[in-house]
């Protein structure tokens, strides 16, 4: 009797130990399937682990399949060596779009080029974006990021991102009233278009 009392504290134990670990690693966000979010995500210990163009465009495969899945709305992206960064609204929860992303890659990673080990930080950054100045803003850090990191010269030559104009991309939420979606700003603007 004391040996499955014993043995009923350990689970419990062990079970509060691995929901403790779920939620340090992804934390409750609440609802998050009405809304436009700027996501980031880093590498295992930040290597650089996308920077190969087989890596990176497979992250985009991957990144397009899920959204041909309507799991969310993908309205900006770029992939970078060690971090991505993300302009979608889940039609799925954010945790979900994301663990479906991230998952698909690491699946397929290991599948296709025998890479095993962590790929991936456990969590992701995220921030909910409120209104059109915002999303604009966002959309501008997410084009100009490769320049920032000097692997580009303009944004429009990274071909890991959307700038470079040849993914088809989904629209900004209605709620954000993107019809009066301006262009980026005249310095980011010339960066884009040469």
């Amino acid at each position: 009797m004391e040996q499955r009392f014993s043995a009923a504290l350990e689970s419990r134990i062990l079970r509060k130990r691995a929901s403790a670990q779920l939620h340090m690693t992804h934390p409750y966000r609440g609802r998050t399937g009405d809304g436009t979010y700027f996501v980031t995500a880093s590498t295992f210990q930040k290597k650089a682990l996308l920077q190969s163009v087989r890596m990176a465009t497979l992250f985009i495969k991957i990144l397009f399949a899920y959204r041909d899945q309507q799991k969310y709305q993908l309205h900006e992206f770029v992939v970078m060596p060690n971090h991505f960064h993300l302009l979608i609204t889940p039609v799925v929860s954010l945790e979900r779009a994301i663990q479906f992303i991230k998952g698909g890659f690491s699946f397929r990673a290991a599948k296709l080029f025998q890479l095993h080990g962590s790929i991936w930080q456990s969590s992701f950054y995220d921030r909910q974006v409120r209104d059109l100045a915002e999303y604009q803003a966002i959309r501008a850090y997410i084009h100009l990021n490769p320049v920032k990191r000097r692997i580009a010269t303009y944004p429009a030559e990274y071909p890991h991102s959307s700038a470079c104009g040849k993914f088809s991309l989904d629209s900004p939420p209605q709620r954000l009233k993107p019809s009066t979606l301006q262009p980026l700003n005249r310095s980011a603007e010339a960066l884009l278009h040469p």
